[in-house]
């Protein structure tokens, strides 16, 4: 009976370590093909001062001040990276998964978003597609493929942590629907491609904090892809500008309820810049802006969103509170000044 028992439980602890193979065998080639997938498209960009210290056709790297990665993401030499990366560069160069190095071009940067596009001068290369990001779910699997302390083509895998989250790029503009991850990160991945099991790309990695582990961001695809659009077809991202500078402030419950707001924020008009969109409509400073189109203001950043390109030149009305009193005006947002 002893012996029996052994038996037993002995096959059903194989049939528990095969199955637990099995598990990790399609894990392992969901992650090995994404990755055979992405791989020779990634590229690891060095970052000069000025042309003169580029060192094409070298193998050292000690003249570049700084690295990170992109992606190709057409096969005519189009590139995606981060703002951060490549913003106020004198000189960028590329090298490619098979060891080639070119010159890279900023074609269009947007430093509110951290993305940048770049060109390569050829074409016939290797490139990775979009994903959809509105569909993704906190769980699934995600890929990071970049060169995190100039180690060329390294491999991190996790899963999407959460959605919806925000972070401050360096513009001091908000990034909206950003992807949270546990795959680890490090510098020199900023720019890479975040991508899912079928190797599309789901985000650009960007962020880490470094105080904590396995918190890591990523700009979702979807943004990718409307500021990509808009970089290539403008050279820059269109946002309407009103002429206003504002401040958060906190309200207490109470006022909150007497103002009809439903959060315990709100902003105040601090400078009105003369001739503006808002000083042509009739604001002052010291208002404190209750709604734009009849949607609830909050803060600066909610205000700034409602800000896009579809804006410029558009009526809308914007409402106020001006010492105990509501007023409406209407404003047309001009398009916002381009950036040096």
């Amino acid at each position: 009976m002893y012996v029996g028992v052994q038996a037993s439980a002995t096959l059903e602890r194989e049939e528990v370590e095969d199955g637990d193979e099995a598990l990790l065998d399609a894990y392992s080639r969901a992650v090995v093909s994404a990755v055979e997938t992405v791989a020779p498209a990634v590229v690891h960009l060095q970052v000069f001062s000025s042309e003169e210290r580029r060192p094409y056709h070298r193998s050292d790297e000690g003249d570049a001040e700084a690295s990170g990665s992109g992606f190709i993401f057409t096969p005519d030499g189009f590139l995606v990276t981060n703002s951060h990366v490549v913003s106020g560069s004198g000189g960028i160069e590329a090298i490619l998964s098979d060891g080639r190095r070119f010159p890279a071009r900023i074609v269009g940067d947007d430093p509110d978003t951290d993305l940048a596009i770049l060109r390569l001068p050829l074409g016939g290369l290797p490139s990775i597609g979009l994903g959809d990001s509105s569909r993704l779910r906190p769980g699934q699997l995600a890929i990071a493929v970049g060169n995190p302390l100039g180690f060329e083509s390294t491999v991190t895998a996790g899963v999407v942590s959460a959605l919806g989250r925000s972070f401050r790029a360096a513009s001091g503009r908000l990034i909206d629907d950003v992807i949270q991850t546990d795959a680890a990160l490090n510098p020199g991945n900023s720019g890479g491609p975040l991508v899912d099991s079928r190797g599309l790309v789901i985000g650009v990695n960007t962020a880490v904090i470094r105080q904590a582990q396995g918190l890591c961001f990523a700009i979702p695809a979807n943004t990718v892809s409307d500021v990509a659009s808009a970089l290539l077809r403008e050279g820059r991202v269109r946002r309407g500008y009103l002429g206003l500078g504002g401040q958060n402030f906190s309200l207490s419950p109470h006022a909150a309820r007497l103002l009809g707001l439903p959060g315990e924020t709100a902003l105040r008009a601090i400078l009105i810049e003369p001739g503006g969109p808002a000083h042509a409509a009739g604001l002052r400073e010291g208002d404190i802006l209750l709604s734009f189109d009849g949607i609830t203001i909050g803060g600066m950043d909610e205000l700034r969103r409602r800000l896009g390109a579809g804006s410029i030149g558009r009526r809308s009305q914007i409402s106020v509170l001006r010492r105990n009193q509501r007023l409406a005006f209407e404003v047309v947002p001009t398009e916002g000044p381009r950036r040096a």
